[in-house]
């Protein structure tokens, strides 16, 4: 079954703690981005500025070029899910086994350029595969539905590996990307950015969990 998961992506403690005030109501799985302003463009809080209430699952998504440096802050801080980049230049499949022999879930992130054929023993590895539609440390992108190929080719090598979606989602395209095998949709901007968020949240939640009109 699929699940909506809010995306905090900020630069402050303020904001973060803003941000996480505004999700709390409705929201029990979160995404937090965090970046070092090489792999992506923006800085955005450090892993060691990171807080959350216990009864939230957390997935972190690391946008950072070396995560060698950053894992062991992230492995301290006891999330459910670490997600680093197939594009960084350190072995990713290193990583990935490091992550999951502290207990928690290995997730890889494929840009849009990236074929799953080329990190094969990484897919293999992995327990999440987040397919990256938007562009790195920006919210608001369009979501580039020629991706869900990817969905396909992702589950020929890993089927078990639960996969999820970041880039552009919102109540116009949550049905038919859920429908196309996405598991876990990251919403950022339709998010954070509405003057309402529980009602966006609850209108993606509806939207992913619809039947289709034969």
């Amino acid at each position: 079954m699929a699940v909506v998961v809010p995306t905090i992506m900020v630069e402050t403690i303020e904001a973060f703690k803003e941000a996480s005030e505004r999700v709390a109501p409705f929201a029990r799985r979160i995404h937090i981005d965090i970046s070092d302003g090489e792999f992506a463009p923006t800085f955005l809080l450090e892993e060691s500025q990171l807080y959350w209430p216990p009864e939230w699952e957390i997935d972190i998504h690391a946008m950072v070029a070396r995560p060698s440096e950053h894992l062991a802050k992230l492995i301290e801080l006891k999330p459910s899910l670490i997600i680093i980049h197939a594009e960084v230049d350190e072995n990713v499949v290193v990583l990935l086994g490091r992550i999951k022999e502290a207990g928690i879930k290995a997730g890889l992130a494929l840009l849009k350029t990236t074929v799953p054929a080329t990190i094969k023993e990484a897919i293999q590895l992995a327990d999440h595969i987040m397919i990256f539609s938007g562009e790195l440390g920006k919210h608001g992108g369009i979501a580039s539905m020629m991706q869900l190929e990817k969905v396909r080719l992702i589950k020929n090598i890993n089927p078990q590996a639960e996969i999820g979606w970041d880039g552009g989602a919102n109540a116009e395209n949550a049905y038919t990307l859920t429908q196309g095998g996405v598991e876990v949709l990251n919403a950022g901007g339709s998010i954070a950015d509405a003057d309402n968020p529980a009602e966006v949240y609850q209108t993606l939640v509806k939207e992913i969990n619809k039947h289709g009109v034969i």
